[in-house]
């Protein structure tokens, strides 16, 4: 048996001779074996890694083609509640509008909601304890709601300063120079805070008082207050500007009953001095049934000097 193998190799340069022996022969042999081992399962590794990549191509496709469907449905119930939005606001509008022109033809014929009571029939104000006159003009709006008394325009049919027509004019307008603080009339809880646009009052405020009142603060420059938030008569709600339809600095000013605009004039006179001008001068409100609930709410308060009312002026910085 041979023990070694002789190799020639020819070229330019002539011949070669090279002698391997069995031993290389082996080595050479196992060495070749092993990298064709090597090549098989790199490439079966590589056959196995493409099928993953594939999969998870495939899975990553679908995750994709899902994302685009939910995507999709998410616009659509956006474009939906947009949509609903929309049709809640001129709802809501059509409603004001309807509820001032009910007020135009009252204000134009002089029609009241119920004829003139006699003085018998109005609210006995000599019987209410101090207690509860006070109880009163912390949950009514009262005072001022800014340190100014110079209004620009009163509530009544007007002509619109912007638009040009004959149009109830549902608050009165103060004079105020941009950034004057705005507060509230009475106890209430916020809510509306931030930009009206269907209004035109720009940024505004609509707080909520117990036995149907409510108060609007328009055009504001900055609001200092959020929805849900329960505020005291003379607490900070934020500062006069000249947002939305405004042709010049200013706070726009409502007292409403049961969303029905009310003339705010007797409100901001309204006080313990001057008691009995509220019941006198605005008479479209059940004022017995309703000083019989704060009659009855303050006979059932154990404490009532936790529950102090300073002069309006004194409420104020």
């Amino acid at each position: 048996m041979r023990n070694h193998y002789q190799i020639t190799i020819t070229d330019y340069r002539g011949a070669r001779h090279f002698t391997l022996n069995q031993l290389m022969r082996h080595g050479l042999l196992t060495a070749l074996a092993v990298l064709a081992l090597i090549l098989v399962a790199g490439s079966a590794i590589i056959h196995e890694l493409t099928g993953r990549v594939g999969n998870l191509n495939d899975e990553l496709a679908e995750l994709e083609a899902e994302r685009t469907r939910v995507e999709a449905e998410r616009q659509t119930l956006a474009a939906e509640r947009d949509q609903l939005e929309s049709e809640v606001s001129d709802k809501t509008m059509a409603l004001l509008a309807l509820g001032d022109e009910l007020e135009n033809i009252e204000i134009m014929i002089g029609l009241r909601a119920e004829p003139e009571r006699p003085l018998a029939q109005r609210v006995d104000t000599a019987s209410q304890t101090a207690f509860e006159k006070r109880l009163m003009l912390n949950s009514i709006p009262s005072g001022l709601p800014l340190q100014s008394e110079r209004v620009t325009s009163e509530f009544g049919m007007r002509r619109h300063p912007i638009e040009g027509h004959m149009a109830l004019h549902g608050g009165i307008d103060f004079s105020a120079p941009r950034g004057t603080p705005i507060y509230a009339t009475a106890d209430g809880v916020i809510e509306w805070a931030g930009h009206h646009e269907s209004s035109g009052m720009g940024k505004m405020i609509r707080l909520m008082h117990n036995y149907g009142f409510s108060t609007v603060y328009g055009h504001l420059d900055q609001i200092e207050v959020k929805p849900g938030n329960y505020v005291r008569r003379g607490d900070l709600i934020g500062y006069s500007g000249n947002t939305g339809a405004s042709t010049g600095p200013h706070l726009h000013y409502e007292v409403r009953h049961l969303n029905r605009r009310l003339d705010p004039a007797t409100f901001l006179r309204w006080s313990i001095s001057e008691y009995d001008i509220l019941f006198a001068n605005e008479d479209r409100i059940e004022w017995e049934s309703l000083v019989e609930i704060i009659r009855s709410k303050a006979r059932a308060t154990e404490r009532p000097s936790l529950l102090p009312v300073q002069s309006w002026s004194a409420t104020l910085p």
